[in-house]
């Protein structure tokens, strides 16, 4: 990408959107309504734990190392039997069509153009099949919000399993939404507009608690009913795995008892390390420095994932050399959608495998697999 970048600039050709990362949300937030700012951009509480996520990336500070033979870079890495090009999934955002109207679509088609995974959202504002159709061969995983009424959890499972989804992301930080006063100071939530809510209105179990002669506001009601569940406990997690043979990652685990206790109870095969990206619970510990203490409690030999904060092609490597197997890249995705739909999403995407790559190279990595803990300076460095 950065090859043609430059040829292209050779005959006055420059990219449509930025190649920063970080200078997306600005532009993206000039085109949202300010509901969707609201939506897209707004932390829990103050801000503070997505502040702290940020934090927890730039205080750590690469240290590279010179004349390691990095001509040659593999991204690649093995997830589940899964050989994916990047240690990059795209993270599971809901309501999409708030910022654009072919929300989850444009996201599938571009994940699948450029070959990354995409985790889709319980949320979705389009059905799980019509996403899968979008994605084409590309491939995909399933996040689960457990509804509070199992026939509907199960029935969201079975289909996800049967549309060609690989693997069960389940939330367990969001037994009911964060207080995040950008949405309330704008009485506005996407849901209960119709945003995010086409897996239930297209699922069988949930349509069977409808009243017959049903209207719109009965079906948001009975979402409202259904969606959230704050008594799910430990105890439930082994009724999950009688219902798929799929793997089962947690995600929104951020205490390494917790991320042994998931393991012991046998039902679970992988972990995302995350706080929802600081949207749940204010003043939490960034998920980033919470990572090496999961990683050592549940060893080497466990998918680990994280997400929350990150941004960059050395952000991916930080992650990385503190015992993550790959991460979930979460907003920047939402403002490429916003700004161009299906090609702005595959800009993103582009652009931060791009900076991987050079990230790769630059830090005498040839591969994934080359970067370790002494990649980061020491904290006596600071």
């Amino acid at each position: 990408m950065v090859r043609e970048i430059y040829l292209a600039g050779t005959t006055g050709g420059t990219p449509a959107l930025p190649t920063d990362l970080t200078a997306l949300e600005e532009r993206a937030r000039a085109v949202l309504t300010p509901a969707a700012v609201g939506y897209v951009l707004g932390d829990a509480g103050t801000g503070e734990t997505g502040r702290a996520n940020r934090r927890a990336f730039t205080r750590r500070q690469l240290v590279p190392r010179m004349l390691r033979g990095a001509a040659r870079r593999d991204l690649g890495v093995s997830l589940f039997g899964l050989r994916l090009p990047a240690p990059v999934l795209l993270a599971p955002i809901a309501a999409q069509t708030v910022v654009h109207a072919e929300g989850e679509l444009a996201t599938a088609g571009a994940a699948a153009e450029v070959g990354v995974p995409l985790v889709l959202s319980t949320g979705s504002s389009h059905s799980l099949e019509d996403v899968a159709a979008a994605a084409g061969a590309g491939p995909r995983w399933f996040q689960l919000y457990w509804p509070s009424d199992r026939e509907v959890a199960a029935s969201l499972v079975r289909r996800a399993e049967r549309s060609g989804y690989t693997a069960i992301v389940l939330t367990v930080d969001a037994p009911t939404f964060g207080y995040r006063p950008t949405d309330l100071d704008n009485g506005h939530l996407p849901f209960l507009h119709g945003h995010g809510i086409a897996n239930f209105t297209s699922d069988p179990a949930f349509r069977a608690g409808l009243p017959a002669d049903h209207d719109g506001a009965a079906v948001v009601g009975h979402w409202a009913r259904v969606f959230a569940n704050p008594a799910l406990d430990w105890d439930d997690l082994p009724w999950l795995r009688t219902v798929t043979s799929l793997p089962i990652l947690l995600k929104g685990v951020l205490h390494p008892e917790d991320a042994r206790r998931a393991l012991d109870l046998g039902a679970v095969d992988g972990l995302v390390v995350s706080n929802h990206g600081g949207r749940q619970l204010d003043g939490t510990v960034a998920a980033l420095d919470a990572l090496p203490a999961v990683r050592a409690a549940v060893g080497d030999d466990v998918p680990v994932l994280v997400d929350s904060g990150v941004r960059t092609g050395s952000d991916v490597l930080k992650a990385l050399a503190l015992g993550a197997d790959a991460v979930l890249y979460g907003r920047p995705y939402l403002y490429g959608l916003a700004l161009d739909g299906q090609a702005g999403v595959a800009h993103v995407l582009r652009c931060l495998l791009a900076d991987l790559d050079l990230a790769l190279a630059l830090a005498g990595c040839p591969s994934t697999a080359d970067v370790t803990a002494d990649l980061l300076a020491p904290p006596s460095w600071g």
